[in-house]
């Protein structure tokens, strides 16, 4: 299991991919009332995974592809609403205004964008980013919120994370 440190940004360490989708189902459980979290972290780092753990701790059974060539892939789950955006081959931010991007910021959705930088000026703040970085064969996963939601968010996590047995 990973370590979390308390402040404004948190640090956990996941060596494979199975902590990978583990740390995505606990923060499934860590939001309660939607929000928006930015994934950063080169190719081939997890957010996918980590956004398949995520989806998968809000009751969704069936597969979890990136949505690297629709934008956006929505979710219904037992728990809510859940948009997983993928922007990578986002050319203009503008682009996102087509989509009818605002309708899919509803309070209670869960939104978990992937290569937000691409989508700067138009998207919502987010409420927590979540930096993925190679760590040895593992990754370090860097939290840091920018709200109270975020925040609760990540409090919450830390709980989950040290509380988990299994």
């Amino acid at each position: 299991m990973g370590s979390i440190e308390g402040g404004k940004g948190m640090d956990v360490f996941l060596a494979n991919e199975a902590e990978m989708i583990r740390c995505g189902e606990q923060l499934a459980h860590a939001v309660e009332a939607g929000g928006v979290i930015f994934l950063h972290g080169d190719l081939g780092m997890g957010k996918t995974t980590l956004s398949r753990g995520v989806l998968r701790g809000r009751g969704h059974t069936g597969s979890v592809k990136s949505p690297t060539y629709t934008l956006v892939e929505p979710y219904e789950t037992p728990m809510g609403s859940v948009y997983h955006f993928d922007l990578y081959r986002l050319s203009d931010p503008e682009e996102l205004e087509y989509l009818g991007i605002r309708d899919y910021f509803a309070s209670d959705a869960l939104c978990l964008i992937e290569w937000p930088e691409k989508g700067a000026g138009i998207l919502p703040q987010a409420d927590l980013e979540l930096h993925i970085r190679l760590s040895g064969s593992g990754r370090h996963l860097r939290l840091v919120d920018n709200t109270q939601k975020g925040r609760d968010i990540a409090d919450k996590l830390m709980v989950l994370r040290n509380t988990d047995t299994g």
